[in-house]
């Protein structure tokens, strides 16, 4: 789907980040003590705080969002090359993080290791797919296979660590920062494609945005002093983007109204140092909530960048 995902997909995840943060607070006590809650009580609440969340989500954007644009049968739509494929592996961290927290929330309530697992990544990758599926009934777009595959990766990037570490030692982060455009032509079709408040910018506009894999060097390197909060990181970013596949667009009558297909498009790769907040030892149970909860987002630092075919130092990478 062009360049909408993250007010969909990534509004869902703001929703659940706090929800964990509010009712999950002893999370990470039950990871490290091995303790369960047999509660029944907690787990009807978390069902019906999943079904609530996913069902009531899904059914809002079926009627406010997809209602006006036609419905048609269901159809596929190839988008594998919009957006440099920042998009799609916007699509994997939503489903890693999602599939972390609802399975999170599970744990919470007493469900065991396993069962967590398999109920946080289910339910994580219905609710991504079930939005696929919405594309695909609708004539302004389309089941989009590339799409689904980021949304397994990423929920499979979360459960396959769960089972064979039962930790996250390779986190998924995003990072972004506010984009400005110094051409009156550009600034105004950036203005179009991604809106102009703030958050809208940095939601929508993918120029602004990098995405982290970020490995814990204790867990991979025991032996070592390390600090065990200190993480490698590695991340990836595209910039000159000013339409999905190139920066051109045509009315409806198809007479061109931007063609700027002067501007590269680049990818960008970084790597930078980070910090693996679940790792700080803190005695309070909420600072280790707030602590997991922020830990999707890579904190700024100096970063090795390459790009156009140069390196380059940076003095802070978002």
């Amino acid at each position: 789907m062009p360049y909408i995902w993250p007010v969909k997909n990534g509004l869902l995840s703001i929703l659940i980040f706090y929800s964990v943060t509010a009712v999950c607070q002893d999370t990470a006590t039950l990871r490290v003590s091995g303790n369960r809650f047999d509660s029944p009580a907690r787990k009807w609440t978390i069902g019906a705080l999943t079904t609530a969340g996913y069902g009531g989500s899904f059914l809002f954007l079926s009627q406010a969002w997809y209602k006006d644009y036609p419905r048609t049968s269901f159809h596929t739509f190839n988008d594998n090359g919009e957006w440099l494929q920042v998009d799609k592996v916007g699509h994997a961290w939503t489903a890693y993080h999602t599939s972390r927290m609802t399975t999170n929330m599970w744990r919470w309530a007493g469900v065991s290791p396993n069962n967590a697992l398999i109920l946080g990544t289910g339910s994580s990758l219905l609710y991504m797919l079930s939005i696929e599926y919405l594309d695909g009934r609708s004539a302004e777009w389309g089941w989009s296979w590339g799409d689904a595959a980021a949304d397994i990766l990423g929920a499979s990037l979360f459960a396959g660590q769960q089972r064979l570490w039962n930790d996250q030692r390779i986190g998924f982060k995003f990072s972004a920062h506010p984009a400005k455009y110094d051409q009156p032509d550009l600034e105004a079709r950036a203005d179009k494609l991604f809106g102009r408040s703030f958050q809208g910018r940095l939601l929508k506009d993918y120029n602004a945005q990098t995405y982290w894999l970020s490995a814990n060097l204790r867990a991979f390197l025991p032996e070592t002093k390390m600090p065990g909060w200190l993480n490698l990181s590695l991340g990836y970013g595209a910039e000159g983007m000013f339409g999905g596949f190139e920066n051109l667009a045509t009315d409806k009558s198809g007479a061109v109204v931007f063609d700027r297909r002067d501007l590269r498009r680049y990818r960008q790769w970084y790597l930078a140092p980070d910090i693996d907040l679940t790792k700080i030892k803190t005695g309070s149970k909420l600072l280790r909530s707030v602590f997991s909860a922020f830990n999707c987002v890579k904190i700024p630092a100096p970063a090795l960048e390459f790009s156009r075919g140069k390196f380059k130092l940076k003095a802070l990478a978002f």
